[in-house]
């Protein structure tokens, strides 16, 4: 066993496996960017700030794969909500708070977000990264990235600042700064 996260052990197993994944993510992404690159240049504009992303974003959500708009933000709800909970029983401040005003505590509550999210975030941009390719046989890493941030990001975030939020109220604690 290795380092823990959240009180909970994490094995040598685990860790390697979320190391290849992250290792597998990068090369991904770096090998898209080939291909976004000559995009760019043989269309003369950058895909995800081109009208042409505004356009496929509703086939992103009601196209094949529409599946993983669901399960992807709910995975990272409850993630989110067992980092709020680990949160409130350590006395730390809600997850956005500790971000933004905890200077003392930025760096390791940045950690902890990071680590109950990595390895969903990679499988959500490798997914994105394949659903392009399937509908529109071309992919774009930037875009890959927006969605993924978005779709796990997003919601991991609110949902444990809210779940220590309401547990540090149902418990009868004020909120520790």
């Amino acid at each position: 066993m290795s380092r823990s996260v959240a009180g909970q052990p994490v094995h040598r197993e685990a860790k390697t496996l979320e190391t290849i994944l992250t290792a597998l993510t990068i090369l991904v992404v770096a090998v898209a960017s080939v291909f976004a690159i000559v995009d760019t240049v043989e269309m003369g504009r950058a895909y995800l700030f081109s009208r042409q992303f505004l356009d496929e974003l509703p086939r992103r959500i009601m196209g094949p794969g529409r599946l993983r708009i669901l399960l992807q933000p709910t995975v990272a709800i409850v993630l989110g909500v067992r980092g709020g909970l680990a949160d409130a029983r350590a006395g730390r401040p809600t997850y956005l708070t500790g971000l933004f005003s905890a200077a003392g505590r930025r760096r390791e509550m940045l950690r902890s977000g990071v680590a109950a999210i990595r390895n969903l975030l990679a499988m959500a941009i490798i997914l994105e990264l394949v659903f392009q390719l399937v509908l529109y046989r071309s992919v774009h890493p930037g875009a890959a990235l927006v969605v993924g941030l978005a779709l796990i990001c997003v919601p991991y975030a609110l949902s444990r600042s809210l779940t220590r939020w309401v547990a540090g109220r149902s418990s009868g604690k004020a909120e520790e700064r």
